[in-house]
């Protein structure tokens, strides 16, 4: 008998096949599995930042309509099971072992054939399709893993996509040009799906315009077709209106610090109000609740009371630049450490330069991941007065709290693979 622990050891086993573009692999599983993407309501969410906020703002809002909603993300921050959710509770071990058990045949008789091994994404990407319409759920929200036209979530034909923004990431894959990346994450919209987006990049813009078009697909632009407007930030969060052509919300309040989750919340209740359009007998009146419950691990997170310790996985440079805005808006009279770890294949010196000025401390450090950066050429790369490196991420915690005091705070950010390494050890250190 195949235990969880060897289900899940056999899907980190595909790591090795790395990414293979091209969906063949995905129809020929779909097709040995009497195709369950056929048979998902499903919102297929793509974009460079924010597809995690999103989805996890139109999961809550979802719910606040009574519905059971099932959500496929990645990476994840807690538990790997977390992957694969319904009503925000990762499935079990129990649900793994058996999905493993499904798949992993299957995966062994592709890989007799021309279109080889599956990658691990498309494995969980197939499992996660199997698991939901057992679940004969109302709703799911699928977000893609890379881009969008060749991503494995891509075989579902949804009622709605989005694509929340557009940066450069991944250009080692996807382009070095908002255009060319644009074109990648385009590749979600389907004849005569709407599209709701907060993408502002001209260059961007037009090449989901041209797709939209191409495909007979309604297009819902933020600070077009709907708006998000600022009204404060404080303690308690985001406060701000949401407005579109039909409907003008009471003042809403995202708990999930930063301006930039108004753009994510406005674009969830957008893809609400384009469900309504078709039919769905949503009560917008529920919409405060939903966007007020909502949460996501890692994202301008508070994970310490005292010290005051907050955790954000940005990692690219629109993520920073986002990163450093709130913590201007949010952390201002404070004096604030920095932990930073970071992958050696992201933009890192686009990132560090947005570091200065921002810092009274910071540690460079790195972690047990293959593709994590060396401390030292992070600190060389930053080229700054105020930076030290200590390679023992747990050490520098240590360290760094050691000389704080009650006005001071500490942020860990970088790679999500990291943070989910440090929310760990500090849950861990609170049952101490």
């Amino acid at each position: 008998m195949v235990t969880y622990e060897k289900a899940i050891e056999w899907i980190h086993s595909r790591e090795k096949f790395k990414i293979k573009p091209g969906l063949k692999r995905m129809e020929w599983m779909m097709d040995k599995l009497g195709h369950p993407e056929r048979e998902l309501n499903a919102i297929h969410i793509a974009g460079t930042n924010g597809k995690g906020s999103t989805l996890s703002f139109l999961r809550n809002l979802l719910e606040a309509q009574g519905k059971n909603v099932g959500t496929f993300t990645s990476p994840y921050i807690i538990h790997f099971n977390e992957r694969i959710s319904v009503n925000g509770k990762p499935i079990q071990n129990d649900d793994w072992l058996q999905l493993v058990e499904t798949i992993k045949p299957l995966s062994e008789e592709i890989g007799r054939t021309h279109l080889g091994e599956p990658t691990e994404f498309e494995v969980i990407t197939a499992m996660a399709l199997l698991y939901f319409k057992q679940a004969n759920l109302d709703f799911i929200i699928l977000e893609t893993g890379l881009g969008g036209r060749f991503d494995s979530t891509n075989i579902i034909q949804p009622a709605v996509a989005a694509i929340t923004n557009i940066g450069l990431d991944h250009m080692n894959i996807l382009g070095d040009s908002y255009e060319k990346i644009a074109l990648e994450k385009a590749g979600i919209i389907k004849n005569h799906v709407p599209v709701v987006t907060a993408v502002e990049n001209e260059e961007a813009i037009r090449v989901i315009e041209q797709k939209c078009q191409e495909t007979s697909s309604k297009l819902f632009r933020l600070n077009h077709e709907f708006f998000v407007k600022h009204e404060r930030s404080d303690e308690a969060g985001e406060h701000f209106y949401f407005s579109n052509r039909s409907y003008q919300s009471r003042l809403l309040t995202s708990s999930m610090k930063g301006r930039h989750q108004e753009a994510n919340a406005g674009t969830a209740i957008e893809i609400m109000e384009v469900l309504r359009d078709k039919g769905y007998p949503f009560r917008p009146e529920d919409y405060y609740n939903g966007i007020m419950s909502t949460s996501w691990p890692g994202r301008f997170e508070k994970i310490s009371e005292s010290p005051l310790v907050i955790l954000d996985g940005a990692h690219n440079e629109e993520g920073m630049e986002t990163l450093m805005r709130t913590v201007d808006e949010h952390l201002t009279g404070k004096r604030k450490f920095l932990l930073y770890a970071a992958l050696e294949d992201k933009p890192v010196k686009g990132m560090l330069k947005q570091l200065k000025g921002h810092f009274d401390h910071i540690t460079f450090t790195s972690f047990n991941f293959p593709r994590a950066m060396d401390a030292q050429q992070l600190k060389l790369f930053f080229d700054g007065d105020n930076a030290c490196v200590e390679n023992d991420w747990e050490k520098a915690i240590e360290n760094m709290i050691g000389k704080m005091t009650y006005d001071d705070v500490l942020l860990v950010a970088g790679s999500l693979y990291f943070i989910s390494d440090v929310r760990n050890y500090f849950e861990y250190r609170s049952k101490v």
